[in-house]
């Protein structure tokens, strides 16, 4: 049984115990526990249950990498399933609570599943669950989403914050163990920014445990003056309880730190998100201890060699009074020794070579310890804790030859290097047939986008499994016993007989058996993810860090074929799982999509306005008076601004900036037309589709200079178009030299429209804004009324009309002061449905009313603004295919009512005879329709079939209650097509 040690602990306080619970249960631990070591101290050996068979699962490891003590921590708002307890540090009044079983941990009935393993293989839910049909839906699904899962779901808000953090750094270095922290010595001795992640609260790794002397100093004395020395550094930034999850292109990086899971509601941050970009990343992630496959080797008490010396000497704890230690290489002797030194009992060292010949044997024999050479275990005995091991020769099928009795069994099958970090953006690995592991490759590092290595692996994660291998690394001497060659042992004992092998597990959690991967293989499942899949090896919340590996001898064996050429599954990022909350940080709630505000909005509100929803922000729909209707209030805007002058707050369009020696270039390949031949001070109207050939935004363009472009695009559309043009830049064109910036909301932008439109701006004064200074489709920028402005000689009403951007800081004061200034001339401000009225009779379309997701720009008849000069454009190969030349694709044209009604938006125009699902045939639909005031009739844009060649048809559009409107073809531009009001 595991008890607390009367003595010992380095990283315990036992001044400073804490009270905890255990499904209710009141335990102590102390200051410096993590939950694992406080659990283990107070006796609690099972912790929880495997996710298929149910069986007793206790504690494997002592780090990221155990699969089993999960527990839901916390209750109400602040309970969080699935919470490591090997990484979780212990606090006051910590909850804890097993999982996935019911209704006891002692007492589970899913535990009949074990009784029938035999139905339950490999795979078995791809071969059940399919007949009879109408089981699925009464019977099978109700039992999966019940059994899914382990921990239970929050059932509560979360009432903790969270928050993201941004740091740039030379050096990264992921890993505070000495090789990390040697490596960040080196680095910040040349002037470098350093920065140094360790995801334990403690610097030193493994070293303070495992012992020996680095440069004539005790290790831990080593690490601690090193720690100093980067302390005093300027140009170094520490920190603990900081997981580097995941490395990604262009040494972008994710940090995952651990700020107040152990102080909760103390207001600080639960957990902070870092995106870090690094020049190098450093991994000095070192390397995790494999288990040894074996009958029984899942029962309570059966652990890692090294996680039992971990839980002694750090933490003061027992895992058992009376071990067995089973290993094929000779770092598990230290382990022999630390149980030894507790004052504790070996029964014996189980050593599955035919020689255990080094010096760390030795001094174990030199303790009065059996070492039992060419031997393994056939079987463990118990099931909620370890009672005793049955003994066999290594070399045959099971035999038993002695029976030990023990409470712990500590396994070591050798150490497999931390490769993650090292793999995610693309690093390659080798196999070292020495050391039984793949290792990084030096020669194929991780590249950057010139070629640069992204990343280099030191100590133990590079393959140095040795404290002198690692120091001399760093050009250091260090000391300790020297180790023999280990031999690769995956399954014991070699020749186990199938009874065996169905109960020795790969996978803890998933209960993954040895039967079971070689069954995959067996059944086809040659390739490693295929196996992965079908068996869900590795797929568990410890994404196979102590299964994949033994899983790939397995499956290699199985296949007859070494190691390397079954090779490995996908390193995917994050290292170990990461937040939500961290995630999301502080967007939720009311700012997981903020309000988007215009400068003007306040003056808009105090004005009686009506909202109309734009993508994230809150347009004016209209501004109506007392006792007016909406229809009223758009009219009377309409007349008034076709009359008078109007005023439209037109900040939401979008402004992307894109700058530099291949912008124009660039610019050619995004929109349909050419912007490369676009003078200074001109502006062009231009399209832009996706690589379907698909429109997808419009707007006009501005050459602000030689370099820079200003592109304009519709209000939803600025982050997405913005997103566009970066996806391409970042994937695709990574050698142009451009640069972007989305500056909507660095502009407040009014649309002064109207025939009395020049009157105003000239009264304001500061800049000529005459035909002659200022034509159509030009721009200037200057001094107007006071504030500083960038006019824009624009149409998008056909009425004489100016949009004008100044800096959002001056634009509520600018929009005042244009209707002080307008007052005499009739300014009234104008909404979004007057807008699009007034565009429509204009015949200008409208990105999502004349588009959706399916419709080119010849359709649109704007064939005149894609250019005949260019070789390519995005869309352009799409738009050439035989669908997209159809001759009956559906066209652009305008509609209007016989009987001057308004036609329902998105009627069908129907054509003769029926489909086969008895409904009419279509040949058009309506895209846009309005009441026009200006005309005083309805008006309608849409697509119809062939329809520029049918002028002057009349075409049935079906309503509802059967009455049809018959509307007649006509030109789609309703009001002065010659253009003389926009070019006064």
């Amino acid at each position: 049984m595991s008890t607390r040690l009367a003595k010992g602990g380095r990283l315990i306080d036992r001044a400073k115990p804490l009270n905890f619970t255990f499904n209710g249960k009141p335990l102590r631990g102390y200051a410096g526990d993590t939950l694992a070591s406080a659990l283990l101290g107070a006796g609690q050996v099972m912790l929880g249950r495997s996710f298929k068979y149910h069986r007793p699962r206790g504690l494997v490891a002592s780090g990221v990498e155990e699969p089993n003590a999960l527990v839901g921590l916390g209750r109400n708002a602040r309970f969080e399933p699935d919470q490591r307890t090997t990484t979780t540090e212990l606090f006051e009044g910590a909850e804890t609570r097993s999982q996935n079983h019911w209704p006891s941990l002692d007492f589970d009935v899913g535990e009949i599943n074990d009784k029938l393993y035999k139905f339950f293989p490999a795979g078995f839910y791809y071969k059940t669950f399919m007949f009879p049909r109408f089981a699925w839906k009464h019977l099978f699904e109700p039992i999966v989403r019940q059994s899914a899962g382990l921990g239970g779901v929050p059932r509560e808000a979360d009432v903790d914050r969270y928050e993201q953090a941004y740091a740039y750094t030379d050096a990264l270095v992921a890993g505070g163990g000495v090789a990390g922290l040697a490596a960040a010595l080196r680095e910040a001795r040349t002037g470098k920014r350093v920065m140094v992640l360790e995801q334990t609260p403690h610097w030193g790794g493994r070293a303070p445990v495992d012992g020996g002397q680095i440069d004539g100093q005790a290790a831990a004395d080593w690490i601690r003056n090193a720690v100093q020395i980067l302390e005093g550094m300027d140009n170094v930034t520490l920190m603990t309880r900081t997981m580097l999850a995941g490395l990604h292109d262009h040494g972008y990086a994710i940090g995952y730190q651990s700020v107040g899971d152990a102080t909760p509601g103390d207001g600080r941050p639960r957990h902070r998100l870092w995106r870090i970009r690094a020049g190098l990343t450093i991994t000095a992630t070192g390397a995790i201890e494999r288990p040894l496959a074996f009958a029984g080797n899942d029962v309570p008490g059966v652990m890692l060699a090294g996680a039992v010396r971990d839980y002694i000497v750090n933490w003061g704890v027992s895992p058992g009074d009376r071990t067995v230690i089973v290993t094929n290489n000779d770092d598990a002797y230290r382990t022999a020794l630390a149980v030894l030194d507790a004052g504790l009992t070996v029964a014996a060292v189980v050593d599955a070579r035919e020689h255990a010949s080094g010096r760390l044997a030795q001094k174990v024999r030199e303790r009065g310890v059996r070492v039992l050479e060419g031997r393994g275990i056939a079987k463990v005995h118990g099931r909620k804790a370890v009672t005793g091991v049955a003994i066999c020769a290594q070399a045959g099928e099971g035999g038993v030859i002695e029976q030990i009795a023990c409470d712990c069994v500590a396994m070591s099958g050798g150490w497999s290097p931390v490769v993650h970090l090292w793999s995610h953006c693309g690093g390659k690995l080798t196999w070292d047939n020495t050391h039984a592991m793949f290792r990084p490759d030096p020669d194929r590092p991780p590249l950057g986008d010139a070629g640069q290595p992204l990343a280099r692996a030191v100590g133990a994660a590079n393959g140095l499994l040795t404290l002198p291998e690692i120091m001399a690394e760093a050009d250091l001497p260090a000391v300790t016993e020297p180790e023999a060659p280990l031999a690769p042992v995956w399954v014991m004992p070699a020749g186990a007989k199938e009874a065996l092998k169905f109960k020795s597990f790969l996978d803890y959690q998933n209960d993954v058996k040895v039967s079971d991967v070689q069954l995959a293989a067996r059944e086809g499942y040659e390739s490693v993810e295929h196996t992965k899949r079908y068996t869900t090896l590795g797929m568990a919340t410890d994404q196979g860090k102590l299964s994949n590996i033994n899983g790939l001898a397995v499956l290699s064996d199985a296949l007859g074929q070494p190691i390397p050429a079954t090779g490995t599954t996908t390193f995917r990022p994050p290292y170990t799982p990461i937040s939500f909350g961290a995630i999301a940080a502080e967007a939720r709630g009311e700012i997981f999509q903020p309000l988007r505000r215009t400068p003007m909005h306040a003056w808009h509100e105090s004005h009686g306005v009506a909202w109309e929803p734009v993508g994230l922000w809150r347009r004016p729909y209209t501004y109506p008076r007392t006792g007016e209707s909406h229809r009223t209030a758009v009219n009377r805007e309409i007349t008034n601004t076709r009359s008078n002058v109007g005023l439209l707050d037109a900040s939401t369009l979008g402004k992307i900036l894109v700058k530099g020696p291949d912008a124009g270039r660039f610019l050619d390949l995004m929109y349909t037309n050419m912007m490369s031949t676009l003078p200074v001070g001109k502006c062009r109207y231009g399209l832009m589709c996706n690589d379907n050939g698909f429109l997808m935004d419009d707007g006009v363009v501005v050459r602000l200079s030689e370099d820079s472009w200003l592109c304009h695009t519709t209000s939803g559309g600025a982050d997405r178009i913005h997103g566009h043009m970066e996806d391409w830049l970042q994937c695709e064109w990574w050698d142009f030299k451009v640069y972007t910036a989305n500056l909507t909301e660095q502009f407040a932008q009014v649309a002064v429209v109207g025939p009395k439109a020049r009157l105003l701006l000239e009264k304001l004064g500061g800049m000529d804004v005459s035909a002659e200074a200022l034509p159509f489709m030009t721009f200037a920028e200057g001094t107007l009324g006071g504030f500083d402005a960038r006019v824009f000689r624009i149409s998008f009403s056909g009425e004489l009309s100016y949009e004008i951007a100044v800096p959002a800081a001056q634009g509520l004061a600018f929009w005042q002061a244009l209707h002080d200034a307008g007052a005499e001339f009739g300014a009234m401000p104008y909404g979004t449905e007057a807008l699009h009225v007034m565009r429509a009779e204009k015949g200008f379309i409208m990105i999502g009313d004349e588009s959706d997701g399916t419709v080119i720009p010849q359709d649109l008849g704007l064939s005149w603004a894609i250019s005949k000069k260019k070789a390519d454009y995005i869309g352009k190969r799409a738009q050439e295919r035989s669908h997209m030349t159809d001759p009956d694709r559906w066209q652009l044209v305008g509609l209007e009512t016989l009987d001057g009604s308004v036609l329902p938006d998105g009627v069908y125009a129907v054509a003769d005879g029926y489909n086969a699902n008895g409904q009419r045939h279509t040949q058009g639909r309506v895209t846009s329709t309005y009441f026009s005031p200006t005309l005083g009739r309805g008006i309608a844009m849409g697509l119809v079939k062939h329809g520029p060649a049918r002028m002057g048809e009349v075409l049935d559009f079906p309503a509802d209650k059967g009455a049809v409107i018959k509307a007649r073809i006509v030109d789609p531009v309703f009001y002065d097509k010659e253009g003389k009001k926009q070019n006064v």
